[in-house]
């Protein structure tokens, strides 16, 4: 029998980006917030940059992949049936921990794919609706950038100046010049001067994806989260939830969850939100099963877990004679190029992709192929042929715009199951024919502006596995309860207490990252429960 707590005014499950914005926002206007996280904070020194071995710990206990990491918060992930393998991270602030912190904003098209493009949907609402929760959200955690970006509307100030670009960048941005292409320094979720409370601006150590011990980077554990605690959020850490229990009325009533003694503990909500990601938030959906829902929550339209979509990746790496700071900085925070971004017919396929400028890493990440994956043989050339690569390559991150299909799926695998006995989620994922043009027209171009900027020798991974780090769409935001699970403020169409503010409700996924725009909705979110709570009670 589960231990019962008291009732919280909303209960949220998972804190991570989503739900640390939305927690905080909630908590400083009164509302009593209790949120369930299965991991717990990780301490800044227990990042592997205090470690001399921090590239053998990037390999290991903090890989991005959960089945590699295999720390006892993870839970595994059947995805042999995936062209690509999930980042999933599980602590407080979620995968911001395990974070490059790039941050740029979908495009106003991107909420009018249908109209505009006649495939997918159209979102419930417009780019001029969020915006303002955009910008709140950038005064809040603060931004290094430069206003002016052609390729989007004018946007508020950036917080801090951007980050520099150093030789790595100058170099690229060369390339760029020549060929006549749109580039700009992107908008980074790191700070570039002092802002906030007990951070320090960017030293430039890099890289940001295996935690930051100067509270630089913008990630979720050193912004919403502390605040959020000190508006009186009750945060629980180590704990796993099974299920989202229903009451007879069908509405949502709580979560079973699992201590970190491995006792069944419950806890009530008038209200519940889900902020466990792309794959995490329909598992639990599908999980909570009960005479009101057989097929899984919320779940009466069908499309818990539908549509998930990744971002296509492919991965260019330029080596270059002159030796270049491109070990020296955030990773993947500098400049980025929407040249390629919206539909144009005479390419062969719809919407289009982004290119992000990324860094090298260490020097054992150099030897076992780089970013881009090619090893440096073995044997007596090894020395020559790492000398040539490290601290002399520029890599480009060349991500796809997905398109939502129901075929690519997470579903509950009938077998696999962490280690309290919840079924692991299953993905079912390939690339549709337009993704595969995408990605063909995406490497000529890394080639050519690669080769336009001075490359001698170029590096090709056409389709890039361990880049699922976007996990969306896999419980759609839309009007029609028959095609969608939750409505334009992320409120289950089938019950009126839950929420999902995750980037499951992703209606289409744009072709930039979407940490922004995932905040932005929670944010927007929490100013509707307010709004509305007690019709919601």
């Amino acid at each position: 029998m589960a231990q019962t707590v008291d009732v919280a005014d909303v209960l949220v499950v998972g804190a991570g980006a989503s739900s640390a914005a939305l927690s905080w926002r909630l908590a400083s206007r009164g509302v009593q917030v209790t949120c369930l996280e299965q991991g717990t904070w990780i301490q800044p020194e227990s990042f592997p940059h205090t470690h001399a071995d921090w590239e053998i710990h990037r390999l290991t206990d903090f890989n991005a992949d959960p089945n590699v990491r295999q720390r006892p918060e993870d839970y595994p992930v059947e995805n042999s049936e995936s062209v690509f393998a999930p980042l999933m991270f599980n602590a407080v602030g979620g995968s911001t921990i395990h974070w490059s912190a790039h941050f740029p904003r979908f495009h106003p098209s991107d909420f009018r794919v249908r109209s505009l493009d006649g495939v997918a949907d159209d979102w419930p609402l417009t780019y001029q609706e969020l915006e303002p929760y955009y910008d709140l959200n950038d005064r809040e955690i603060g931004v290094s950038g430069l206003v002016g970006d052609p390729a989007y509307p004018d946007k508020s100030e950036r917080q801090t100046p951007p980050l520099p670009i150093g030789t790595f960048g100058e170099t690229i941005v060369s390339g760029f010049e020549k060929l006549g292409w749109h580039w700009w320094p992107s908008d980074s979720a790191i700070i570039s001067a002092p802002f906030g409370e007990n951070r320090l601006p960017c030293n430039l150590c890099g890289p940001c994806d295996i935690g930051c011990t100067r509270a630089s980077r913008s990630s979720a554990d050193v912004t919403y989260w502390p605040r959020a605690v000190r508006a009186g959020v009750r945060l629980i850490t180590n704990a796993r939830v099974r299920e989202i229990t229903v009451g007879s009325d069908g509405r949502a009533q709580g979560a079973l969850y699992y201590d970190g003694n491995g006792r069944l503990r419950e806890q009530r909500g008038r209200i519940v939100v889900m902020a466990c990601n792309g794959i995490g938030t329909p598992r639990l959906l599908l999980n909570s099963r009960s005479r009101h829902f057989p097929d899984g929550l919320a779940n009466r339209s069908g499309q818990v877990g539908k549509n998930l979509m990744y971002h296509p990746v492919a991965a260019v790496g330029g080596v270059f004679p002159r030796e270049m700071d491109s070990t020296i900085g955030p990773i993947g925070a500098s400049i980025l190029s929407h040249q390629f971004y919206e539909t144009d017919e005479k390419r062969g396929f719809v919407r289009g992709y982004m290119i992000q400028l990324v860094r090298q890493s260490g020097p054992l990440h150099t030897a076992l192929g780089g970013y881009v994956g090619h090893r440096v043989p073995w044997g007596s050339d090894h020395h020559r042929a790492f000398g040539e690569r490290f601290g002399h390559m520029i890599n480009l991150t060349l991500m796809c715009e997905d398109l939502p299909d129901e075929r690519n799926e997470v579903v509950l695998d009938p077998v696999l199951t962490d280690s309290n006995g919840i079924p692991a989620p299953r993905i079912r994922y390939r690339l549709d024919q337009n993704s595969e043009r995408m990605l063909d027209h995406a490497v000529a171009s890394g080639r050519e502006l690669l080769e336009a900027a001075g490359a001698t020798s170029v590096q090709v991974t056409r389709v890039l596995r361990p880049s699922g780090w976007h996990l969306l769409g896999t419980a759609r935001m839309g009007d029609d309860p028959n095609r969608s699970v939750v409505d334009r403020w992320g409120r289950a169409h089938d019950v009126p207490n839950l929420f999902i503010i995750d980037g499951s409700v992703f209606v289409t996924s744009a072709a930039v990252n979407p940490t922004t725009t995932i905040q932005a909705l929670a944010l927007r979110t929490a100013d509707h429960i307010v709004a509305t709570r007690r019709d919601l009670n």
